[in-house]
């Protein structure tokens, strides 16, 4: 019987053990849970707060982190080679001219009312074809030869024409992202700076000096890709206009020394 009652209270015992660990591994469960609730609601508020600041007000804010001194040359490399972008392409852009419709006006201009007439048509013409038409038509009285001069020397002129403020532009490409390696480098000597006064390495002593840092870099790379898509832009409508005024002065010797004969 004594055997029987110990065997019964152990058993009693194990029992009670049992359900209060069960308890105790509900309740730590329990808390993990509610922890892991609130850690996605906090992610899901700070994604939502993000999402509500925009685009814009997110740049802003990084902008300012990156320190007026050289965030502030970069976005005047910026503004200052968008201008010159800008009115490069609406120069370049009211320099094209239909050549093929043009070589089909002087030529029967040329046919009907002699270089007068075709003088005449590039007067009221746009564009660096035009003037280079006007100049070898001006010319033709004298010789083919001096037309063809007049051609070649107007086209030079023409060229410098198409191609000003192009070298600032180039200028801008290269500044900026050195400008933001600058930032860069002294952003890092700050940040060692602080690491030999204090005399121990910690994350957040040198995190500020090095976000800085690479905001500077970002910023100028940026501003870099964004000049270089326009310059190559604008040197390839170079190219053409430049390629169209080389065929076009080529027609134009041809039509005089028809026209001569």
């Amino acid at each position: 019987m004594k055997k029987l009652f110990s065997i019964l209270a152990m058993a009693g015992l194990f029992v009670l053990s049992t359900n209060t660990v069960s308890a105790k591994a509900n309740a730590i469960v329990s808390s993990l849970s509610s922890t892991v609730a609130t850690a996605t609601v906090m992610l899901q508020d700070d994604a939502a707060v993000e999402a509500e600041k925009g685009f814009t007000q997110v740049l802003k804010e990084q902008f300012i982190q990156g320190g007026a001194g050289f965030m502030g040359i970069v976005l005047l490399c910026l503004i200052l080679g968008l201008a010159v972008a800008i009115e490069r392409i609406i120069y370049l852009n009211m320099a094209s001219t239909n050549t093929t419709k043009l070589k089909q006006k002087v030529e029967d201009a040329l046919a009907s009312g002699g270089i007068e007439a075709a003088k005449e048509v590039c007067r009221n013409t746009k564009g660096p074809v035009a003037s280079i038409y006007y100049q070898g038509l001006d010319r033709a009285g004298e010789s083919i030869e001096s037309a063809e001069k007049a051609v070649v020397a107007y086209g030079g002129v023409q060229m410098g024409q198409l191609e000003k403020n192009v070298s600032w532009l180039s200028l801008f490409i290269a500044v900026a992202p050195m400008l933001g390696f600058m930032g860069t480098v002294i952003g890092m000597i700050q940040a060692f700076q602080k690491i030999s006064a204090v005399g121990n390495l910690s994350a957040s002593l040198i995190a500020g000096d090095i976000q800085v840092a690479l905001l500077t870099t970002v910023f100028g790379l940026i501003t870099a890709i964004i000049l270089q898509i326009f310059y190559n832009y604008i040197i390839a409508k170079i190219d053409s206009i430049v390629n169209d005024m080389e065929d076009s002065s080529i027609v134009l010797i041809d039509m005089l020394v028809d026209h001569k004969k």
